[in-house]
C-alpha cells in the first residue's frame, strides 16, 4: 500500500483531536523546544504553525544563531526522519533529488533517491546553490513528488522542507527567484538572543548532545492528525474579508511593486487557522491573521525602488495599521 493510502486510511479510521487532547499535545512539544531554542518562544510558536498548516519555511538570518539547531529539534520532537543538505555552488540537482545508476548485473537502470526523499529536508544555506538547484525542489515543495526519467515518485507523509538562507550582502549567495520564494509558506528571522537567554547558552551543554536525549513530543501519525484537526479550525466570513482587505490594500500600495497573489492570500488563511489552533481556540480572530501576516508576506513582496530606505516588515506593520478590521 502506498505512503498516500496509508495516510487516507488512518484519517479515514480516526476521529480528530479535541482541542484540549491538541493542546496538551503541543504544550508538551513546545516546552521541549524551548528547552534548547531559548528566549525565542514567538519564533518556535511561528515555525509550529506552519509546520501544523503543512507548509515550508524559510528561516533568514546571520551564521551561528541557531536556524539549523532548530530544524534538528523540530524533527526530533516530531520522530520525522531527517536529511540535511549543505547547498554549495558545485550542487547538482541529481544530488538532492537521486541517480539512476546502470547496474551491469540486470542490464538495468536503478534509480538511488537522494536526501530528498525523508519527511523533514533541512536545505542548509540554499541561496549558495545555483538557481538550476534550487529549482529542482520546486515539484518536491509544491506536489510532494519527485519526477525523475520519466517516472513520478511520493515523498513520505509529512514532507517538511525547511531551508536556510544567510543574507545577500554575503559573499558567494545568489538570489532565490519569487518562483521559489512563494514555495515557501512562511520566513521568519531567528535573531540574537536576549543576555539572559545568551548567558543560559553559555553555561548549559552542547544543544546537538541535548536534542538527541530529548524524547519524541507528537508521533508522525499524530502530527498529520493535528494538521487536518488545524485545517478544520472556523474561519468566519468577517475574517475572510478582512484577509482579503490586507491582500488588496498590498496590491494598490505604492511601497510594493507587486502586492500579494491569490497563493499568498490562501497562505495567509491557512497560517492564521493553524496559529489560532495554536492558541487553543476553535475560530481565528483578526489578531491572529495579525500575528502571521509578517512571516507570510515579507518574502513575497517587494519593495518599490523609492522606499528602500524602509524596512519591509515595518512597511507589513503599516499596512497593518492601514487596513480597518
Amino acid at each position: 500500500m502506498s505512503q498516500n493510502n496509508q495516510t487516507e486510511k488512518y484519517m479515514s479510521t480516526q476521529a480528530l483531536f479535541t482541542i484540549e487532547q491538541s493542546q496538551h499535545l503541543l504544550a508538551q512539544t513546545s516546552e521541549s523546544i524551548s528547552s534548547i531554542i531559548l528566549g525565542k518562544d514567538k519564533q518556535i510558536q511561528l515555525a509550529l504553525s506552519c509546520l501544523l498548516a503543512d507548509g515550508h519555511l524559510l528561516i533568514e538570518d546571520l551564521p551561528g544563531v541557531g536556524k539549523t539547531t532548530l530544524s534538528l529539534t523540530l524533527a526530533k520532537v516530531f520522530g520525522l526522519d531527517f536529511q540535511r543538505i549543505q547547498f554549495t555552488s558545485d550542487l547538482l540537482p541529481s544530488d538532492v533529488l537521486g541517480v539512476s545508476i546502470f547496474d551491469t548485473s540486470t542490464q538495468l537502470f536503478t534509480f538511488h533517491k537522494g536526501p530528498v526523499f525523508t519527511q523533514v529536508l533541512l536545505a542548509d544555506e540554499i541561496n549558495r546553490s545555483t538557481p538550476k538547484t534550487q529549482s529542482s525542489l520546486l515539484e518536491a515543495m509544491e506536489e510532494k513528488q519527485v519526477t525523475q526519467d520519466g517516472a513520478t515518485r511520493a515523498l513520505p507523509k509529512p514532507f517538511f522542507v525547511i531551508a536556510t538562507q544567510n543574507p545577500m550582502e554575503q559573499v558567494g549567495t545568489f538570489p532565490l527567484p519569487e518562483s521559489q520564494l512563494d514555495r515557501f509558506l512562511m520566513r521568519i528571522n531567528i535573531g540574537y538572543p536576549d543576555q539572559q537567554a545568551e548567558m543560559e547558552l553559555l553555561k548549559g551543554n552542547n544543544r546537538h548532545e541535548m536534542i538527541q536525549q530529548l524524547d519524541v513530543s507528537i508521533t508522525p501519525e499524530q502530527l498529520i492528525k493535528l494538521q487536518l484537526t488545524a485545517s478544520n479550525t472556523h474561519m468566519s466570513q468577517a475574517i475572510l474579508d478582512y484577509v482579503l482587505s490586507l491582500v488588496r490594500s498590498s496590491r494598490l500600495s505604492p511601497w510594493f511593486i507587486s502586492g500579494l497573489s491569490p497563493r499568498a492570500g490562501l497562505a495567509l488563511q491557512r497560517c492564521a487557522r493553524s496559529w489560532a489552533f495554536l492558541q487553543g481556540r476553535d475560530h481565528v480572530l483578526p489578531e491572529d491573521v495579525q500575528q502571521v501576516l509578517p512571516g507570510v508576506a515579507a518574502h513575497r513582496l517587494q519593495i518599490h525602488p523609492e522606499h528602500q530606505d524602509k524596512n519591509i516588515d515595518d512597511l507589513i506593520m503599516l499596512l497593518i495599521q492601514q487596513v480597518p478590521v
